[in-house]
């Protein structure tokens, strides 16, 4: 079993600091380059499932509930809904951000940056969510077979 290998957890135990580090700079250069908010929430949310994979899904739940990601899912949304229905609320077009800052170029930066946060929060609880939903089946199948042998 791969929960047995200690070399194996020893390497994803020095692995997913990199992979968390390099999600954010994902995120935050999404402005200036390729990236954003949906590829660092698919590498933020791969780490944790790499943690499921090698220790188990009920050890990647211990880190980020269920319950914490079923609120997170639709926070997301409103991040990134709310910043459009903000910007009307300041006589702009939906998702234009010029208001949000002293120049126009300001405020496309700043909206562009809360909104691709939006799409991090809910890409990574999504793809969090499906794998618990899917891993821990399989997990919970393992462990009855278990108690019949």
């Amino acid at each position: 079993m791969m929960r047995d290998t200690i070399i194996l957890r020893v390497v994803v135990k020095l692995l997913l600091p990199a992979i968390l580090i390099f999600a954010l700079y994902v995120q935050f250069h999404g402005d200036y380059g390729p990236g954003g908010g949906f590829q660092a929430g698919v590498a933020a949310a791969a780490a944790v499932i790499l943690y499921g994979l090698v220790f188990g899904v009920s050890a990647a739940r211990k880190v980020i509930p269920q319950r914490i990601l079923l609120a997170l899912i639709p926070l997301g949304v409103l991040i990134f809904a709310g910043t459009g229905i903000f910007s009307l609320f300041l006589g702009a077009n939906y998702l234009d951000y010029s208001p949000f800052g002293t120049h126009p170029e300001a405020g496309q930066h700043l909206g562009i940056l809360i909104v691709e946060v939006g799409v991090f929060v809910t890409v990574s609880s999504s793809m969090l969510a499906i794998f618990y939903a899917f891993g821990g089946r399989a997990e919970d199948a393992l462990a009855s077979e278990k108690e019949y042998e």
